[in-house]
């Protein structure tokens, strides 16, 4: 951000390097990429698997939330990496454990989808 920036020109700059933050990870992460897409999917199929405003949330952050955390553990593998390529446990330590919170993530939204379609089809 620019020195001086503030209010609405520091929302538009902040608002501009987001969007660039999420144009890299597209283009370089293929991890992004794919939950990206089984986000698209999946978001439409909230509405109908959900019922009601609670679960829709439930359904469309846990999605969400796996984008959000995948772009996280990008940004500390492009930080790590740009230290130095050399092995050092502390690189390796970080990476995995930004990996572990990817896992996470995804054992979250699985367990939210994979409770409310069974609720509303087996329940």
């Amino acid at each position: 951000m620019k020195p001086g920036h503030t209010g609405w020109r520091h929302l538009i700059s902040a608002t501009d390097y987001s969007f660039k933050g999420l144009r890299a990870a597209f283009r370089h992460e293929t991890a992004f990429r794919q939950e990206l897409l089984v986000c698209a999917l999946l978001l439409p199929l909230a509405w109908w698997v959900g019922q009601g405003p609670v679960e829709w949330i439930l359904l469309g952050g846990s999605c969400l939330l796996v984008l959000i955390v995948e772009l996280l553990n990008s940004a500390i593998e492009n930080v790590v990496d740009r230290i130095g390529t050399e092995h050092h446990e502390l690189s390796g330590r970080a990476k995995d454990i930004s990996s572990a919170a990817v896992m996470l993530s995804l054992v979250v939204a699985g367990l939210t989808w994979g409770l409310l379609v069974w609720q509303k089809f087996l329940g």
